[in-house]
């Protein structure tokens, strides 16, 4: 199941993937009918479209931090979303001129991706958890929570949880951290961001912060400032995944951790062909009856392709800096979690 364990025994690594699995059956079984009520109501409920990153709401400061007064509006006192060079493009003609990279099965202009990839989340970020529900039978929330159980997050420290979303993990991170703790929670997409936001503030979660940021360069934070970082499920979409490795280790702590949640190659050859099968036939069709868009989904499928394997993702993390790698197996292979240290 994995490649190596750190500080963990692997038969109580085996243990806690089993009591999840028991825990989940009675919530999976409603997913479907969940599903369906949403939908319904959703037909009876007016919607905004998102709005532009400029016209992102107002609130107040959700971190227990202190602010530089620069950073407040005058007349509020409060702060808004952090929007400086943090979304910029780092691929432009200039810098890249015509080098070719992928868009799920497609060949692109590396200057363009970033804009299409915002594209595509832009267009699910309404119907994003509901669509992981259906997609994963309810198993992502399962694989949330073991990755969870390997960040070994304690009270009191810094988390920073890049393309954070909706704010699945954010939400536990904040509780875990307590009231002398603090969470980041950042996404390059203004419209998913949004939908985090106004989740975690729903939640009551006062010790966490929302900043738009691209996680190639981070630019909003400093060397050796959180003692976690984590993404889940957005690697996949960068760029240049190495310079976002390599950012992760400029602002980790000495001795923090990395954990990276993401989809990789199923270690089973029929296993992979019903994968296959399922990904490009199911996912498509769901996202169009679902969130009405099944480009979307399309791409997502043929993203998860595209990504390194568990070895060679592996291998970039060491390349990057990280120590004492190693990754854990879920579902067969269909995800992974991958673990480095800052030395």
């Amino acid at each position: 199941m994995t490649d190596s364990t750190q500080n963990q025994n692997p038969a109580d690594i085996k243990d806690l993937q089993d009591k999840l699995v028991k825990d989940s059956v009675n919530h999976n079984e409603d997913l479907v009918k969940q599903a369906a009520k949403r939908q319904e109501m959703s037909k009876n409920t007016k919607t905004d479209d998102f709005t532009h990153v400029e016209d992102l709401p107002i609130g107040t400061a959700q971190g227990q931090q202190d602010f530089d007064d620069q950073s407040l509006d005058s007349k509020t006192k409060t702060s808004a979303f952090h929007q400086r060079d943090d979304i910029s493009n780092p691929h432009t003609s200039s810098t890249d001129g015509d080098e070719i990279t992928h868009f799920g099965y497609q060949s692109v202009n590396k200057a363009d991706k970033q804009a299409r990839v915002a594209d595509v989340f832009t267009s699910v970020a309404k119907k994003y958890d509901i669509m992981n529900d259906l997609m994963s039978f309810g198993i992502h929330r399962l694989w949330k929570r073991f990755a969870i159980s390997l960040s070994g997050v304690r009270s009191g420290q810094h988390v920073l949880d890049i393309a954070g979303g909706t704010g699945d993990l954010a939400k536990v991170f904040s509780r875990e951290v307590g009231r002398r703790g603090h969470v980041v929670l950042s996404d390059i997409n203004a419209a998913m961001l949004e939908v985090g936001r106004e989740r975690l503030i729903n939640a009551g979660c006062n010790n966490v912060d929302f900043i738009l940021a691209n996680a190639e360069t981070l630019a909003p934070f400093e060397d050796n400032s959180f003692d976690l970082v984590t993404i889940s499920f957005g690697l996949r979409n960068v760029t240049d995944k190495d310079a976002a490795l390599k950012s992760m280790f400029r602002v980790l702590k000495p001795g923090g951790r990395l954990l990276i949640l993401e989809f990789s190659k199923p270690i089973f050859e029929p296993l992979s062909k019903a994968y296959d099968l399922y990904s490009f036939t199911a996912l498509p069709l769901m996202g169009k009856i679902v969130a009405n868009d099944s480009d979307s989904y399309r791409y997502l499928a043929e993203s998860i392709r595209m990504h390194p394997n568990q070895q060679t993702l592996k291998q970039m993390m060491e390349d990057a800096g990280f120590e004492n790698c190693d990754y854990h197996n879920l579902t067969g292979g269909i995800v992974a979690v991958h673990r480095g240290f800052k030395a």
